[in-house]
């Protein structure tokens, strides 16, 4: 616990250094990419990660940010994109070290509920940096967080819009549509989001409620790497404009998500690639005068910038014809790794036998859950020297661990996490 502790001040002294050396980071660009301090290859293991555990004493499962490699991608982001907003999605990672390194480089933050918007507010982030990005609000939630001085609502719904004007008069609004996630690695339902039809006519309501009609929004599927999809989307948000424009309400913004991708199993593309497709998207199709753009990275941000250390808890054979071991973590579905329902996010795991030899694997959790399984399907190959006690760490675990980790399931404690 020492050792956390530890971590926690040396995040506090890093972020104090930050503020001084970038008060505005948009001006300075504060380079921190200095040889030994980022992996020799995008989401392998931060330098700084690997000397900490050299001596540090972890509960075990835990998940370890670098928070200098969290300012590092945020940076990158918005040297690419210097014409975005940038809202972090606090969903990704809300650790307190992370919003305020964020909140000191002049990001904002988009949040789904008031814990969030709370959370965002002890950290000295003004409220008009703040979205309520939700679709999905408890009445009496959106009048807690006007009353606190936020003015950014997402809706998709005419019920979520009357809400609005009832208990955020006047504020801004923008309208999220639907659109086809096809090459996203997460794709998202159809349970936020409307046609654009109706998107263009809620928007008109909006204006006539007395709201400030604002522009839309889209999410493309979270670690989107099919950059045509975001060209798809602006074509339609294009229409949306010019059919509300024809209704006399003028809309300013388009908020294109996120789906920016951490590094898994495979390449991504980087994210000047991203910029530079959103940017000629816009220019084509908004060829006069661009409305503002936000951008709401979650992953992109974090997700590399984090690794889990986790111990191998049993390895066995079932018999019959599988010859696979089966290999069972400390770490699973119950303790942050959600995302591999379905096996959709394949993370690199690396141990202290590598460079071995490797059989092929089952990889599961520990809980008497029979759905506590990462990987049957995939083709995962261990050493064949790893055995019980041994510690493995799952790389570009940043993002979307510590918040879907449970509280207690079988008894077990939630993801433990320290930022350095």
């Amino acid at each position: 616990m020492l050792t956390m502790k530890r971590g926690v001040n040396a995040s506090k002294r890093q972020s104090d250094s930050a503020i001084s050396k970038a008060p505005n980071a948009l001006q300075t660009l504060r380079a921190i990419a200095r040889a030994g301090e980022l992996p020799a290859e995008r989401g392998g293991l931060p330098p700084r990660i690997a000397q900490y555990l050299q001596t540090a004493t972890l509960p075990s499962p835990c998940l370890i940010v670098d928070v200098e490699l969290v300012e590092h991608n945020y940076l990158d982001l918005i040297r690419a994109l210097p014409e975005a907003s940038v809202f972090y999605a606090v969903k990704a990672n809300p650790a307190c070290e992370i919003i305020a390194r964020l909140a000191s480089l002049g990001s904002n933050f988009d949040t789904a509920s008031m814990g969030e918007i709370d959370l965002c507010l002890t950290q000295g982030v003004e409220p008009h940096r703040l979205s309520f990005g939700n679709t999905i609000k408890k009445q009496r939630d959106i009048a807690t967080a006007f009353s606190r001085g936020v003015r950014l609502y997402a809706f998709d719904s005419e019920a979520e819009l009357e809400k609005l004007a009832e208990s955020a008069p006047g504020a801004k609004v923008f309208c999220r549509i639907l659109v086809d996630c096809e090459g996203a690695e997460w794709p998202l339902s159809r349970k936020f989001g409307c046609e654009a039809a109706m998107a263009a006519s809620l928007l008109v309501r909006a204006n006539e409620l007395g709201l400030d009609a604002y522009g839309i929004s889209f999410h493309v599927g979270s670690q989107q790497t099919d950059l045509r999809q975001f060209d798809k989307a602006i074509t339609q948000a294009n229409a949306l404009f010019a059919d509300v424009a024809a209704r006399g309400v003028q809309l300013r913004m388009i908020n294109v998500g996120g789906g920016f991708p951490s590094r898994y199993n495979r390449d991504v593309p980087t994210i000047e690639a991203y910029a530079n497709t959103i940017r000629a998207s816009l220019a084509q199709h908004f060829p006069g005068q661009q409305p503002e753009l936000i951008v709401e990275p979650g992953r992109y941000i974090v997700g590399d910038a984090g690794v889990i250390q986790s111990e191998v808890v049993l390895v066995s054979h079932k018999g019959g014809g599988d010859v696979r071991r089966w290999v069972y973590l400390d770490v699973g579905k119950f303790h942050g790794l959600a995302e591999t329902m379905d096996e959709a996010i394949k993370y690199r795991i690396t141990t202290v036998h590598d460079g071995g030899p490797t059989t092929p694997v089952i990889l599961a959790g520990p809980t008497c859950d029979s759905a506590d399984i990462l990987y049957e399907k995939t083709d995962y190959r261990l050493p064949t020297a790893l055995k019980a006690g041994d510690k493995v760490l799952i790389l570009s675990t940043g993002a979307y661990t510590t918040t879907y980790s449970s509280i207690a399931f079988n008894g077990m404690p939630p993801l433990a996490s320290v930022c350095i």
